[in-house]
């Protein structure tokens, strides 16, 4: 059945104008005024923007970890997602070394199949370079559409590769036209710092934070940019949370390397003092890196203005704080790490970037969207409003305030670490392939309507 969306303004990364947009199946077939909608549903945007649905590049749903496992699903996930403005997620695939990469590419299959409501794509994680692995990443890219590979820097003795396989995979990566992935913190002086602090009685929530200092993330940035122009290859810093780090990265982008980064919502409006509060609430707010000092803040949001850092993912990686985050209650390494985002990242951006003058509305776009789309081989099927593209289109009121709160948010977990937060404009709807999925803030999705996305190599966008 054909849709005409009318009255709304397009946003894309580039322009922002007045148009009605016409759907046929899952396709955008034109753009314009006066378009032949007969026949078509008829959907009135007056008063509201009309983005490309939001890409989140950074999931980890039905993700084991620190011996429980993530709160959130394929189904509970992608639904919240789709609550937020999201189309479209790319999740992290994790792998055991020793095992084949197929193996641990088919139990991410399972994961989400039947499950997720929206596309879905995935990336890899390397934690071994040796001739299978290197070998079996050919098959992985050319015919499996797993075109991302990412490389733990962190969590010794449990996700941490060495630099040897981070070079190798590099290398390989080069060859294949894959974008590599960091999580950079220095896993053997975090090692360190955790086993001093423990041996102190040091075992309260901010410890998280003081164990896992920026210095660390800088270093390590650094470290993997070096290796990554050693190898003329391409490389992706997820979670990129303080300034040491942005440094590295505009120093290697200003030498024309290719480097790009990604930073959180929550690396824009919390800071640690979150991980100060009393008794144990702390907890809600440990992740990888930490929160970080508050003028951290003004130094992000000037990365992303100025094009040093490109995207924006959620790192969503829920557990509750009942029963999983208190896994810690005595021991601040044992506490689950990650947090509950994904369906606030696109409110949250809007309304403390483009609401308040820090950055622009098409950058909004570029950041949410656009940009993940090209980096991660998805563009133009996706990321943005276009004839020929498949119609993930977000219809979002500006004029609206909403105050997030886990006594309304979809997913599935016990707390919301934005709690009270007031921000400014709403999704209202949300189609993935010309189907509603969201309809007047109303979920009329289904489980299993999503498709996982092959996508291409990686091309300098």
């Amino acid at each position: 059945m054909k849709k005409w969306i009318r009255n709304g303004t397009v946003v894309t990364a580039s322009d922002t104008y007045q148009a009605d947009i016409l759907i046929e199946g899952e396709k955008v077939v034109a753009i314009g005024s006066n378009l032949d909608g007969k026949d078509a549903e008829v959907i009135d945007a007056t008063g509201y923007y009309v983005f490309p649905g939001g890409i989140d590049p950074h999931t980890h749903l039905d993700m084991p970890f620190g011996g429980t496992v993530t709160s959130d699903n394929f189904y509970t996930g992608t639904k919240a997602a789709a609550f937020g403005g999201t189309t479209s997620i790319i999740d992290f695939c994790l792998t055991n070394k020793g095992e084949p990469l197929h193996s641990s590419i088919s139990t991410w299959h399972e994961k989400a199949r039947g499950k997720a409501v929206i596309d879905y794509g995935f990336h890899l994680m390397v934690s071994d370079a040796n001739d299978q692995v290197l070998e079996e990443l050919g098959a992985v890219v050319r015919n499996e559409g797993i075109t991302s590979l990412k490389v733990f820097m962190a969590y010794k003795n449990v996700l941490m590769a060495d630099d040897e396989t981070l070079f190798k995979t590099l290398v390989r990566a080069k060859e294949l036209g894959a974008l590599v992935q960091v999580h950079a913190e220095n896993g053997d002086v975090l090692d360190y710092l955790i086993k001093q602090a423990l041996a102190k009685g040091q075992t309260d929530p901010v410890y998280h934070a003081y164990t896992r200092p920026p210095e660390a993330e800088g270093e390590a940035t650094g470290r993997a940019i070096a290796l990554t122009a050693l190898a003329d290859a391409q490389l992706y810093v997820v979670h990129v949370s303080c300034a040491e780090a942005v440094r590295r990265i505009a120093e290697a982008r200003e030498k024309g390397w290719n480097v790009y980064g990604e930073t959180c919502p929550q690396y824009l409006v919390l800071d640690i003092t979150d991980l100060q509060k009393p008794g144990f609430e702390g907890a809600k707010y440990v992740w990888s890196p930490p929160l970080r000092e508050k003028w951290n803040q003004d130094v992000l949001w000037s990365a992303l203005k100025n094009g040093i850092l490109q995207t924006i993912g959620s790192d969503h990686c829920s557990f509750n704080f009942s029963g999983q985050k208190e896994l810690g209650l005595e021991d601040f390494t044992k506490i689950p790490n990650g947090g509950p985002i994904i369906e606030d990242r696109m409110r949250l951006l809007f309304s403390e970037g483009v609401a308040k003058d820090k950055i622009s509305l098409n950058q909004f776009v570029n950041m949410t969207s656009t940009k993940v789309a090209k980096l991660f081989g998805m563009f133009p099927q996706k990321g943005t409003i276009a004839v020929g593209s498949d119609a993930d289109i977000v219809l979002f009121d500006p004029m609206v305030k909403r105050t997030i709160s886990v006594e309304t948010h979809h997913m599935n977990v016990d707390y919301n670490p934005f709690e009270g937060i007031v921000v400014n404009g709403d999704i209202i709807s949300v189609l993935s392939r010309g189907s509603f999925v969201i309809r007047d803030q109303q979920f009329v999705g289904q489980a299993g309507a999503g498709r996982f996305v092959k996508r291409s190599t990686f091309t300098r966008p």
